[in-house]
């Protein structure tokens, strides 16, 4: 028996530094308000969804106002135990709610509690309801209290009847949640406690169901427990949202030693499974004789396992509902609450029951190529007729565009071809791998592979495999360096197959290697060897790839190389769209700010892709369009788009980090600044994970500029100075990709380092006329307007401000637009001209509030910070000389903070303060720090 408040930890009266349950923020308000109205709540859930976290958090909530928590966890053995239960929750309480107690009940409480030696007829049943009754009449008389009774089913019967008295006639003060695990069988399981003992009738609790996390919310337990985040989706299909499982499928992934971007299956041994093991264990065996039937169905459904042999199908998989391990929708099809379970149900089944289940499946399968499919899983014996059968079934599977079981089953028909015939199995065994790739199915190639590489292949052979396993890692294409290797050896000689092996390379140079040079180098190589053998689609490939290299590299002759891919491809016509010249193409509009073009071209292959691509171009052009509608301002598709890659890239289990890029871009734009930090960051360990140089420089901006507007300058310095340095390691010139420069010339002028800001935008400036890049030019001439500003040239800063807000509207750049008016209100307080501060704010208001812009509409309405406040002084201009950064510095020291106090608040040395407040002294002719505080003392805050 447990009665302390906290199971897993010590409790500490008072404590409230427990974060809240990933997830559970709505949740949590809702049990919030019905414990202030009702009273009375109960959360129950499946095991291991994170019902106790939720009660803990509710408890954190009380104690942090003040109230008494008391918590009740009864053990498994309890149940069988008269009165424990309510033993233990008389013994957890102050001794003071037992003093004010008649004889009578402090005997009868005596006895329960094993403190006196029982009647002869036991307790008193009428002195036990009313001793625990005035018990929590008296705690409630003190403080308001909270009652958790965790795992509440496993209370024994005398308990309950004693609770549900006590609770009956309890004042309103005393509000209880219960923590309850239905019991899943008829009978109970060894540890759910038997039939629960409810503490009151239906009507006066509200129930609370404690549902599974969504995949994105995956993703954010899995950082918290500092686990691989960009399995987020994978291990969300595993675990099915059930945070006990998710973390035991999440740290069966760091135990391992295999590459986990080739795990497909999660995992195939270790905690997870065990996991997995406990949540089937209570089932009895006909139910799990029903559940492992529809583990090997493709499609199952009620009727399908009735007919196969399981004539109570219906009341087993009722049963196996119940207990939280499927979910049945009208029509009788059978979904397992998570993907570990029914691999798990077949991993520990012997073959011999499988083929069973197979062979009763091939029976009443209604479609062929299920049947076919059935039959050959439940033959062990080499069959070339139905090895035949089995791949003419894949290349339906795949007219049917059903990519991952056309991979299946061509994998199949390798497997079930007679060794006689060993070069049609090895055929079929590059067709299998090659059919993986295509449904990005790692754990297949692999296996057809290893299958290869193992017999007696041409190099061809295994080259082919090779690139098929490439092309399976996704962003991950770290440790892989051996398939290289190996793909260049074999493709010796062979002009096509070394094109293919150096496309390949081309990617993972700059991708993993963040080295555009070599990529470039190896592109060239590809697309000369495929031209020469007349390979169309490689080529076509290799001159994109230079292409999207050339534009990093400020090369004049990138849009001249992308043409040209470009009519390779039109009489190539690609199946897909990702890598294409094509989306390039788009890609070049939205670095050029061509926006409207690039939008028009995406929704036009929108329709084709969503109907016949594959997922991978789905979410390709999802991506890009929130970008494009986030740089245009249309603030809630953007938000849109982003959420639908987002969702599409963790259903396939693909690695977020990309989507999150995007969503955190769009959230920037139209959602929450928080939020767009939060996705950025994400993206940012993802890319880290991932090895991916290319979105980790995306990520760390779109963090960076959220910091920076959110008024976190030493974060945003830190940020973009590590984009800075990527992108000088990655010999980047173009600055339209990814337009970090203004946002770190703007974070160095807010840190007091206007000369470095100055000398940023020089060097800048030149690149960007010589490309053309008239949008970026816009930009640093924005925070050449701030610099103007801080150097005392506020009317040059004003028309420079007032030129730039008018052309980037011309542009359609709304949001632009809006962040120029906002430095002009600024800049405009610093000249002590209310009015036109005012009509700025308000014009950048009026933009914001068209587009949609939340988080920038906030911007608007904000009071003035400090600076802003302290560069306006009610008498005298000498203030005004002082850059933002001086004004923070100095405020803090005439409010009397040390050098020290404020190096810490600021995020600066003691040596910079130190010189930065010699200059502070200089500009305002002070020389104290009393001076100093008189010479602020005069500051008053205008009006907007």
């Amino acid at each position: 028996m447990r009665s302390t408040p906290y199971p897993s930890t010590p409790y500490v009266p008072g404590r409230t530094d427990r974060a809240a349950p990933v997830g559970r923020t709505e949740l949590l308000a809702r049990l919030e308000r019905v414990l202030l109205g009702r009273g009375r709540a109960l959360l129950t859930g499946p095991p291991g969804v994170g019902k106790t976290e939720v009660a803990q958090a509710a408890a954190d909530q009380a104690t942090a106002r003040g109230e008494t928590v008391v918590w009740l966890a009864p053990q498994p053995a309890d149940h069988d135990m008269p009165g424990a239960a309510a033993a233990a929750l008389v013994a957890s309480v102050p001794a003071f709610a037992l003093d004010g107690l008649p004889g009578p009940q402090r005997d009868a409480v005596a006895v329960l509690c094993r403190e006196a030696a029982a009647l002869e007829s036991g307790w008193d049943p009428i002195a036990l309801r009313l001793a625990l009754a005035g018990v929590l009449r008296t705690l409630a008389e003190r403080s308001p209290v909270l009652l958790v009774v965790d795992d509440a089913q496993r209370i024994d019967a005398d308990s309950a009847d004693l609770l549900r008295f006590a609770l009956h006639l309890a004042p309103s003060a005393l509000r209880v949640v219960a923590v309850e695990t239905p019991a899943p069988y008829a009978g109970g399981g060894a540890d759910s406690g038997g039939a629960p003992m409810p503490l009151w009738v239906a009507s006066e609790a509200d129930v609370l169901l404690v549902p599974p996390l969504q995949a994105d919310e995956m993703a954010e337990l899995l950082v918290h427990h500092r686990l691989p985040s960009r399995l987020a989706g994978r291990i969300h299909r595993a675990s099915g949202g059930n945070p006990r499982l998710a973390l035991a499928v999440g740290r069966s992934l760091a135990d391992s030693r295999t590459p986990v971007h080739h795990a497909e299956a999660l995992p195939l041994s270790g905690r997870a499974r065990d996991v997995a093991r406990r949540m089937l264990a209570p089932a009895s065996a006909p139910v799990r004789a029903t559940l492992l039937l529809a583990a090997l169905a493709l499609r199952p459904t009620t009727a399908l396992l009735r007919r196969a042999g399981r004539p109570t199908a219906e009341a087993e998989l009722a049963a196996a509902e119940r207990a939280g391990l499927i979910s049945l929708t009208e029509d009788g099809t059978v979904a397992f609450t998570a993907g570990l379970l029914p691999s798990t149900l077949v991993h520990d089944t012997c073959w011999t029951e499988r083929s069973r289940g197979h062979a009763a499946l091939a029976a009443v399968a209604d479609d062929p190529v299920e049947a076919v499919r059935h039959r050959a899983l439940a033959n062990d014996v080499p069959d070339e007729e139905l090895a035949a059968e089995v791949a003419e079934a894949a290349d339906t599977a795949r007219r049917r565009g059903n990519s991952a079981l056309a991979a299946e089953l061509a994998l199949l028909a390798a497997e079930t071809t007679p060794p006689g015939l060993g070069r049609r199995r090895l055929q079929r065994l590059v067709d299998a791998a090659e059919e993986a790739a295509r449904a990005a199915r790692a754990d297949l190639a692999m296996r057809a592979a290893a299958d290869l590489l193992a017999r007696d292949a041409t190099p061809a052979d295994r080259v082919r495999v090779r690139l098929a396993v490439l092309d399976t890692a996704g962003q991950g294409l770290t440790d892989l360096d051996e398939i290289y290797v190996h793909a260049m050896e074999d493709s010796e000689g062979e002009p096509a197959l070394r094109a293919a092996v150096q496309l390949r390379l081309a990617v993972k140079y700059v991708l993993a290697d963040g080295d555009p040079v070599r990529s470039r180098t190896a592109a060239v190589e590809s697309a000369a060897l495929a031209m020469s053998v007349g390979d169309r689609h490689t080529a076509a490939q290799a001159l994109t790839q230079q292409a999207r290299i050339d534009r990093v590299l400020g090369s004049p002759d990138a849009e001249r190389t992308l043409a040209e891919a470009r009519a390779l491809e039109m009489t190539d016509r690609p199946l897909g769209v990702r890598n294409t010249a094509q989306i390039l193409t788009i890609r070049h509009a939205l670095f050029d700010d061509r926006l409207a073009e690039a939008r028009d071209q995406l929704y036009a292959l929108l329709p084709l892709v969503e109907r016949r691509g594959p997922v991978e171009d789905a979410i390709e052009l999802f991506r890009t369009l929130a970008e494009v509608e986030a740089r245009r301002g249309q603030c809630a598709a953007a938000l849109a788009h982003a959420g639908r890659s987002l969702a599409l890239t963790l259903e396939a289990g693909l690695s977020p980090g990309p989507a999150w890029y995007a969503l955190a871009l769009a959230e920037t734009a139209g959602g929450s600044f928080a939020r767009a930090a939060g996705y950025a960051r994400r993206s940012v360990r993802a890319s880290e994970e991932e090895g991916d140089h290319v979105f980790l420089s995306r990520s760390l901006y779109a963090l960076g500029r959220v910091q920076l507007v959110t008024g976190d300058v030493a974060g945003a310095l830190e940020t973009l100075r590590r984009v800075r340095d990527a992108e000088s390691a990655q010999c980047a010139v173009d600055p339209s990709m990814l337009r970090w420069h203004e946002e770190l010339a703007e974070a160095l002028l807010a840190g007091d380092a206007p000369e470095e800001a100055q000398a940023l935008l020089a060097d800048v400036g030149p690149v960007a006329e010589r490309l053309g890049r008239t949008t970026v030019l816009l930009g640093c001439d924005r925070v050449y307007a701030l610099c103007l500003a801080a150097g005392g040239k506020t009317d040059e800063a004003v028309d420079l401000l007032v030129e730039t807000a008018d052309r980037f509207a011309g542009h359609g750049l709304v949001l632009e637009q809006g962040r120029c008016l906002i430095a002009l209100a600024r800049v405009e307080r610093r000249r002590r001209r209310r009015s036109a501060a005012q009509a700025a704010m308000q014009a950048a208001a009026a933009v914001f509030e068209r587009a949609g812009a939340v988080p920038w509409l906030g911007l608007t309405a904000e009071s003035p910070s400090p600076a802003d406040s302290a560069a306006v002084p009610a008498a005298g201009s000498a203030l005004s000389r002082l850059t933002e950064a001086e004004l923070r510095l100095a405020r803090l020291v005439g409010e009397g903070a040390s050098n020290q106090e404020a190096a810490a608040r600021l995020y600066l040395s003691v040596k910079t303060v130190e010189a930065r407040l010699t200059r502070i002294y200089q500009k305002l002719d002070v020389r104290s720090r009393a001076q100093l505080a008189t010479a602020l003392s005069g500051l008053a805050t205008p009006s907007r």
